[in-house]
């Protein structure tokens, strides 16, 4: 019993989709799923990484005969994707983690909604960051949650680094 704990009895296969149509394949292949009783143990669709959608199945012919026939499916990506590089899509990092000051960014909720601003102070606790808004005609600190903002630009460091 000790060696299926180390190793898994399923493997995660990629397929390439459409982009922007991740979401409507992974309902289209749940479908087909259930109705053919494949034995498809799960369906990834990473809001990060557009025109893929993981697949977690004992055996790849499964996989091709899920997405057989179905709209948008590009392609299944040949090998096995290992559960280290889709870990970091299951496991959310709150992107205050990834900010610092000086860093460029993109509002992406509320009335400065796709303006660019300079992150001027962080405050972790609270989770919100002050911006200084590039696209203004004169300087106006606003303070806004930290999930209303995404990352556009590293600020570079004096010793050059990113």
């Amino acid at each position: 019993m000790e060696k299926n704990e180390e190793k898994p009895a399923t493997k995660i296969f990629a397929v390439r989709t459409t982009t922007g149509q991740e979401r409507n394949v992974a309902k289209l292949v749940s479908a087909k799923i259930k109705m053919k009783k494949i034995p498809i143990k799960a369906i990834l669709v990473p809001e990060t990484l557009r025109g893929y959608v993981f697949i977690e199945t004992p055996s790849p012919h499964f996989v091709e005969e899920a997405i057989a026939g179905i709209k948008h499916v590009r392609s299944r990506v040949p090998g096995l994707v290992n559960f280290s590089e889709v870990e970091r899509y299951i496991i959310k990092v709150p992107i205050i983690e990834e900010l610092s000051e000086n860093d460029i960014v993109e509002v992406t909720g509320g009335p400065f909604k796709g303006m660019r601003a300079k992150i001027t102070r962080i405050d972790k606790v609270k989770e919100e960051v002050t911006l200084e808004l590039l696209e203004a005609t004169f300087t106006l600190p606003i303070t806004v949650h930290s999930d209303y903002v995404k990352l556009v630009e590293k600020a570079k460091s004096e010793s050059g680094e990113v």
